[in-house]
């Protein structure tokens, strides 16, 4: 009975840990779901992807997208490889959101070009954020690589640029309605980390002369002036280095608060544990004295007594001593 009951509490404390025990190791799991990279080293990173999709089926003059692993599900990009000749004389009337015009200039030279297609989609404000300004449209992506090795990964982009006379147009089909009053503008992030802002044209069109980031934006009901721009070594967005480091601080007092609740679900169950032996040995040894010790009957007439087993020494009077002194 005593051991059932002992099983009836362990199995509780199993059942209570268990679960808790479980919640906590996913906790690293959730935050890993978070993309902590900078734009830039997204760039790099798609680039990689794209390259190795690209070299499955390369094929002149025909964008292919790219597979994406899940935990960038959203972005879109598209990978199109061109000769630099052509590219010059006669452009890419067509290109996603993108016309690209004759007269376009790479540097450094190259035979072949490969031009990557980003698109951002919900995740723009994420790796772009603009404080005081609202997306009307997703951030696109227009970036230039050398394409005689299609297995490189971390290549750095070509610097294409065509004239002002005949820009790059981007070509924003489905726009979110501005507030009234506001009028939307343009706007470029380039490789450096700096943000441009432009008129628009008429038929939601941006224009460019190189390549880099670009959407459509408006300022936010409460107008702010414009952010100052500075260049990092990783080329990080406006205030993309004040929330990521936000993000990390809320991961870190996650792994501390989830690290400090761990343990005490551990000392709870060694505590129990521990309370459950020392009761168990103190119930054996309340058992065992309550058995007693058992003397033997001895019959006295009609009547048994208990008697007690004979000693061992037998008792020795002071007269005998002083006789064997």
């Amino acid at each position: 009975m005593l051991r059932k009951k002992e099983m009836r509490i362990e199995l509780t404390i199993f059942v209570l840990a268990v679960p808790l025990l479980c919640a906590l190791s996913w906790l690293p799991l959730l935050n890993a779901q978070l993309p902590e990279i900078s734009a830039r080293s997204l760039d790099a990173l798609l680039q990689h992807y794209a390259f190795r999709t690209f070299a499955v089926r390369p094929k002149t003059g025909i964008p292919i997208d790219t597979r994406l692993p899940s935990n960038l599900a959203g972005l879109q990009v598209s990978a199109l490889r061109v000769r630099s000749g052509s590219l010059r004389t006669r452009g890419v009337h067509s290109y996603k959101e993108f016309q690209i015009p004759t007269g376009i200039v790479e540097q450094p030279y190259v035979k072949r070009v490969v031009l990557l297609y980003h698109n951002l989609g919900n995740l723009s404000s994420y790796f772009y954020p603009l404080p005081g300004f609202s997306y009307l449209a997703p951030v696109l992506g227009l970036l230039a690589y050398n394409a005689s090795d299609l297995s490189a990964s971390d290549l750095p982009e070509l610097f294409i640029r065509a004239s002002y006379q005949n820009p790059i147009l981007i070509k924003f089909p489905n726009l979110s309605s501005s507030p009234d009053g506001l009028s939307p503008r343009c706007v470029h992030f380039d490789l450096h980390g700096s943000v441009q802002f432009d008129k628009m044209l008429s038929g939601n069109v941006c224009p460019t002369t190189q390549q880099g980031h670009f959407s459509v934006v408006v300022e936010s009901t409460a107008p702010s002036p414009a952010p100052h721009t500075e260049p990092s070594a990783r080329g990080v967005g406006v205030g993309g280095g004040r929330e990521k480091s936000h993000n990390k601080e809320w991961i870190v007092l996650g792994s501390v608060v989830g690290g400090v609740a761990l343990a005490a679900a551990l000392a709870l169950l060694v505590a129990s544990l521990r309370r459950l032996r020392h009761k168990k040995k103190v119930q054996q040894m309340e058992w065992e004295s309550s058995r007693g010790v058992t003397l033997r009957s001895t019959s006295i007439g009609d009547t048994k007594t208990p008697s007690a087993m004979g000693t061992r020494t037998r008792p020795v009077l002071e007269d005998e001593i002083c006789d064997l002194g």
